[in-house]
């Protein structure tokens, strides 16, 4: 069988099996047709940037703004991110290059508007066009067109033909489907404009909303997708400064839930306490060092600009590191080095990142990063201004930047400036290219090494960090269209070679995520791709 043609009648299978076959269910997986339970609160120390999907691409952001937007597709609590239709009956191949979902019928808004495929093909021109810096518009690089040729269907167009990413990049922070008749369509939305015109079609409306102090939920009771009505009777959302003051609500029963971000420390200590339970998420979350191709030491943009110099001073950084000391001495093992682009249990196993730098057995080494300073010409102690962001990513960040801080600087071939900065700020901040080199963390949108590249390396990188390789990007518009498992594999892996020499950014640690919650708290599940499914927990 011509390959074209195997790729279309193995994916169609595919889709069949996933994507078709669940209107008689209505996509409910069990849940009960309406709200019950009591009302339930949930703890964080992750902040919001906007409520409007197109203006941010971060967790805090993403944990209310799904709550509330549907997706087309969703992800299981608890399952393995595998994406399954949520607000639409059917999703297939119509041609090589379109894509063809069916929405359910009669869905609609809290306000009273009707939900239909002309909101859908809004939503995505609305996010291409407005193509935020901070937004998730990166996603959509595969996509060329979006049609509604009626109420009911809605027509993808992909660049790439049979594009086996695209499942996933619907059940994505891209792809919560909005009100054309309350966002406008080439500007973001602000928080108040979006609460007072209700355009939430997901499992909750939003009541009231003091932006990273406190936002309350209820239950949308006309809900179609995959989870089902909320199984409490109404959520809150509480935000905390520092982590201290959550862990003492949590363990004073103040509130039912917590996560995001609890130390290591902190999460061994609670798991002693014998009126909580703390339960254990995928591990899809990698966290890294950027590095600013125009501001690093000797960027393009410096009065030293020189490429050469700038390659040897981000791969003598990676010689330096040492992981393991990290996982241990920071994390306590609940994290586990990463030595590549992709973490493990993500597509096969590379660890390109072991070999080519520090003892090639994963530890660091300092001779082997001063020869590469040397040979490059570079003066030392090279002068690195780093920053981080002190609670969006965990209150062990201070730890973990410490440590780096103490690496680099025991080598004698750094001086390290060390900041940290609100994570608001800190986003909009990155965007102007404030920070050489930063911090930054991912949790994956789908399960799929494809989610751990283009959203980085692609044109439109989210990362702002002005990398810009031909090859790795022809490369990452091949492997989307590919079927076969192993020729995609070697794709990565060739994109992986690229990256590893190239290093933009520099992958550090691999870890899971932990919800805590009161004893009496039920169905309490994560999934790989860290979506946050407060709708079923119930007590």
């Amino acid at each position: 069988m011509p390959r074209k043609m195997k790729a279309a009648a193995t994916l169609a299978a595919a889709l069949a099996l996933t994507f078709t076959g669940c209107a008689s269910t209505g996509g409910n997986s069990g849940a009960s047709s309406s709200a019950g339970g009591a009302t339930m609160s949930y703890g964080t120390t992750m902040s919001a940037v906007a409520l409007d999907p197109a203006g941010s691409y971060d967790d805090g952001s993403f944990m209310v703004q799904y709550q509330v937007f549907p997706l087309l597709f969703d992800s299981e609590a608890g399952g393995d991110g595998t994406p399954k239709p949520n607000i639409v009956e059917s999703a297939k191949f119509t041609s090589p290059n379109e894509y063809t979902v069916k929405l359910k019928p009669n869905l609609k808004f809290v306000n009273g508007h009707a939900l239909t495929a002309s909101d859908v093909k809004f939503s995505f021109d609305r996010m291409l066009k407005i193509n935020d810096p901070n937004g998730p518009a990166s996603l959509l690089a595969g996509i060329s067109a979006v049609e509604a040729p009626d109420d009911t269907t809605a027509v993808f167009t992909t660049k790439t033909a049979y594009d086996q990413t695209i499942p996933g990049v619907l059940v994505s922070p891209s792809s919560l489907i909005l009100d054309e008749e309350v966002f406008p369509a080439d500007r973001l939305a602000t928080d108040q404009e979006i609460i007072e015109g209700k355009p939430y079609a997901g499992q909750y409306s939003i009541d009231s909303y003091k932006k990273n102090e406190l936002v309350s939920f209820s239950p949308n009771s006309d809900y179609q997708g995959l989870a089902g009505v909320a199984k409490n009777a109404g959520m809150t959302i509480k935000y905390y400064a520092d982590t201290s003051n959550m862990k003492l609500d949590i363990e004073n029963g103040a509130i039912d839930a917590a996560l995001r971000t609890f130390s290591a420390t902190d999460l061994q200590d609670l798991s002693k306490n014998k009126n909580l339970n703390v339960t254990s998420g995928a591990g899809g979350e990698i966290r890294y060092i950027t590095f600013n191709l125009d501001t690093m030491p000797y960027g393009a943009k410096t009065a030293e600009a020189d490429a050469d110099k700038a390659k040897a001073v981000r791969q003598a950084i990676a010689d330096s590191i040492d992981r393991k000391a990290i996982a241990s001495d920071v994390f306590k093992d609940t994290y586990i080095p990463l030595y590549s682009f992709v973490p493990d249990g993500v597509g096969e196993k590379n660890e390109v990142l072991k070999e080519a730098y520090g003892d090639g057995q994963g530890g660091p080494d300092a001779d082997r990063a001063a020869k590469r300073l040397s040979d490059a010409g570079v003066a030392t102690p090279v002068e690195i201004k780093l920053q981080y962001t002190p609670e969006h990513y965990g209150p062990s960040s201070g730890d973990e930047y410490a440590a780096i801080k103490q690496q680099l600087e025991d080598t004698g071939l750094f001086k390290v400036d060390l900041q940290s900065t609100e994570w608001v700020q800190y986003t909009s901040d990155r965007a102007d290219d404030a920070y050489p080199l930063f911090q930054l963390g991912w949790f994956p949108d789908f399960p799929d090494p494809d989610n751990y590249l283009t959203p980085f390396f692609s044109e439109n990188s989210f990362l702002l960090n002005h990398y810009d390789n031909a090859e790795v990007r022809k490369l990452l518009s091949q492997e989307v269209g590919i079927d076969d498992q192993a020729e995609r594999t070697g794709v990565f892996s060739q994109i992986l070679a690229q990256l590893t020499d190239d290093l933009p950014t520099l992958p550090l640690q691999q870890g899971e995520q932990a919800i805590v919650s009161q004893k009496d708290v039920k169905n309490v599940k994560m999934d790989i791709s860290q979506k946050y499914h407060l709708g079923a927990m119930y007590k």
